[in-house]
């Protein structure tokens, strides 16, 4: 019995040689189209600067770039107080307003509260072993996070660059955080 190895007349089959260059061209053509690739990108804006909503900027900005993100946190108004190494360390939590409080408005109002549940927030942040606002901080840059002090603030609250923590970047206008939101994949406002 013998087989047919010749082949069918008309047709131009390709040598074991040349379908070798052409998958040579395509993977080089596939890097090529791929080498432009880079990380997801993440922008926040972080507007508010009560202790609660000091996390949620710093806890997905450490959390997207853990997952391969390049991150940019835009600090503006009372989120700049984030940063401030001082202030950071001694943001309140507003009682009245909020309705998750465990007190009533009426009580919430009362002159010193916000103090008492700011103690509380952070007696509940301090027994599940949550990390600080400056661990968190710190945490971030280490990452790669790159956290921004928006200058008009800076200049209007009377800040100096130098009470920032270490690694931040001071002297960052709105039109720089207008850019890096417009090449983000993801952009959040908080």
């Amino acid at each position: 019995m013998s087989t047919n190895t010749s082949q069918p007349q008309g047709e131009d089959v390709p040598s074991r040689a040349e379908l070798a260059a052409r998958i040579d061209e395509l993977e080089t053509e596939l890097a090529a189209a791929t080498e432009d690739d880079s990380d997801p990108k993440m922008s926040i804006i972080a507007t508010k600067g009560t202790l609660d909503m000091a996390y949620p900027p710093l806890i997905l900005a450490s959390t997207a770039a853990a997952f391969g993100y390049e991150v940019t946190v835009f600090h503006t108004f009372w989120g700049l107080d984030i940063l401030h190494e001082e202030r950071s360390k001694d943001l309140q939590l507003s009682s009245v307003g909020n309705p998750n409080m465990p007190v009533p408005n009426a009580v919430a109002a009362l002159p010193g509260m916000d103090r008492v549940t700011t103690r509380m927030m952070e007696k509940k942040i301090d027994d599940n072993d949550t990390a600080t606002i400056e661990e968190l901080i710190d945490t971030s840059l280490d990452m790669g996070v790159k956290f921004q002090a928006c200058q008009m603030t800076i200049d209007l609250m009377d800040y100096d660059e130098d009470d920032f923590y270490d690694g931040v970047t001071t002297g960052v206008g709105a039109a720089t955080a207008i850019q890096d939101m417009a090449d983000a994949d993801i952009q959040l406002l908080i």
